[in-house]
């Protein structure tokens, strides 16, 4: 539950939070916070837009206005205000659930861009990558909004139906998404056992279970005999400050940094483990979806805990958000960026990110844009669905021979042999059904460990150590 103030690591408008101890009265009152000519020029404004607008105007919409111009002058996308009901939004998510496509978002530079799809949720099987660029939602532009009004707009009841144009990197035209949006319920670990006794535990985000749920699947695999460990926080967008720093402290020996916090005053305030440390190795997957919390857990245990980072470039968000609710006394909440975080060694990744020890890129199919549902793909055709579709049959074993968008015999042959394994019309031509069917058939691809390249290279990494230190020995 939201208290006086909460202190967060995430990035969007449903971030995650706990308690902290900072000032109860920094917000407590208006008067207290502007100077006498400061408030007349404000008052005086709501006066005459009151008194001279064309229509009648709703006082609080222009206070809350005010707020948010405050907040967007600050130039900064972590910093926001909220009103009550984007606020009793952001609780919800807090609790570990909501009902939406499942997506963290950012703004940056007028543009409402994705950290992270949430694993599990409906963006994360439509498609939708880190760093996507989110323009329209249902045909309205989000370009140019308030972050929490962006927000407003993407998330919608169980059900319904968000439908998304994309920009991404890599792709020359916008790319279409269909999106139906459902409760994402955050169960935030999962944990299973490797042959070799190499236990992996995935972490979706850092909300206030996690930690409790980390300790119990870890203790567990560590009763099955667990020799190495692969921790997994690849499109974990971030979470709770107190979680990530117990989490750690598991791993990184006593009296050594797992975080520093520095002010605008250039202070720093060091947060020492109070653990012992493993005996046994950890690596850690992070991908350009890893962001905040993840990449604090990821500092800690390469910088203090002596783990391997595998797999690519994190995000790159550096900054601490303190949020207040109580002093405004009608449910709103103003979110503020109020410090830096760094890593041991007193590095900022801050829009850089923390690089891999051993950089692992997963296959081209893992960020295949969707095809185009609207137009029949056929013979001696030419376009960039045809090149989504060749990669996603070659991905599936069926050969097309090029993944360049033309349309030779070879892909017909390619898409004949698929329709034919799916029980479709054996037409050759990708239509509708055939790219519904390819992008279904793709995704349980992804999904299946042993093609997942970044998972593989750190369970090997966990056994080669694992078998050094038993020769050893």
């Amino acid at each position: 539950m939201l208290g006086g103030s909460v202190l967060t690591l995430a990035l969007t408008g449903s971030s995650f939070a706990t308690q902290a101890t900072t000032g109860e009265g920094l917000l407590a009152s208006v008067s207290s916070g502007l100077k006498q000519d400061e408030a007349k020029k404000i008052g005086t404004a709501l006066d005459l837009i009151q008194s001279n607008y064309y229509q009648d105007v709703d006082r609080s919409k222009l206070v809350d206005g005010a707020i948010n111009g405050m907040m967007q002058s600050l130039d900064d996308p972590y910093s926001s205000y909220m009103g009550k009901k984007t606020a009793e939004e952001f609780e919800e998510t807090i609790e570990g659930s909501f009902s939406g496509i499942g997506a963290e978002v950012s703004s940056e530079d007028g543009n409402v861009v994705v950290v992270s799809p949430i694993k599990g949720s409906p963006a994360e099987k439509a498609g939708i990558r880190a760093k996507d660029v989110i323009l329209t939602v249902n045909g309205e532009s989000l370009h140019g909004l308030e972050l929490n009004d962006a927000v407003a707009k993407i998330r919608g009841p169980k059900g319904s139906e968000a439908k998304l144009t994309i920009k991404r990197s890599g792709s020359a035209a916008p790319i279409e998404y269909t999106i139906v949006r459902a409760d994402v319920d955050l169960e935030t670990v999962k944990a299973h056992m490797e042959p070799g006794k190499v236990g992996v535990i995935e972490i979706t985000q850092f909300s206030q279970n996690t930690g409790e749920r980390f300790k119990q699947e870890l203790s567990k695999l560590e009763k099955e005999g667990m020799e190495g460990l692969v921790i997994d926080v690849r499109n974990d967008p971030g979470g709770v400050l107190s979680v990530v720093i117990d989490i750690a402290e598991q791993f990184v020996p006593k009296g050594k940094v797992i975080v520093q916090v520095e002010d605008k005053n250039q202070k720093r305030e060091q947060t020492l483990s109070k653990g012992s440390g493993k005996s046994y190795p950890v690596a850690l997957l992070m991908n350009k979806g890893s962001a905040s919390a993840s990449e604090i857990l990821a500092g800690a245990l390469q910088q203090s805990a002596g783990a391997k980072l595998l797999g690519e470039n994190s995000f790159g968000k550096g900054t601490v958000q303190t949020s207040f609710n109580k002093q405004f006394g009608d449910g709103s909440l103003l979110k503020i960026t109020i410090a830096k975080w760094l890593t041991p060694n007193g590095s900022w990744i801050h829009k850089k990110g923390i690089k891999p020890d051993i950089a692992v890129a997963q296959p081209d199919y893992y960020s295949v844009a969707p095809i185009n549902k609207d137009t029949t793909l056929k013979y001696n055709m030419n376009n960039t669905d045809i090149k989504s579709a060749q990669t996603m049959l070659d991905a599936l074993g069926y050969k097309p021979g090029r993944k360049d968008g033309f349309f030779d015999q070879k892909t017909v042959t390619a898409v004949k042999s698929f329709q034919k394994a799916q029980k479709l019309s054996e037409s050759g031509n990708v239509d509708a059904k055939t790219a519904e069917a390819l992008e279904t058939a793709l995704i349980k691809h992804i999904r299946d460990p042993k093609n997942d390249n970044q998972l593989k290279a750190g369970i090997a990494e966990v056994q080669k150590e694992i078998a050094a230190s038993a020769a050893n020995h």
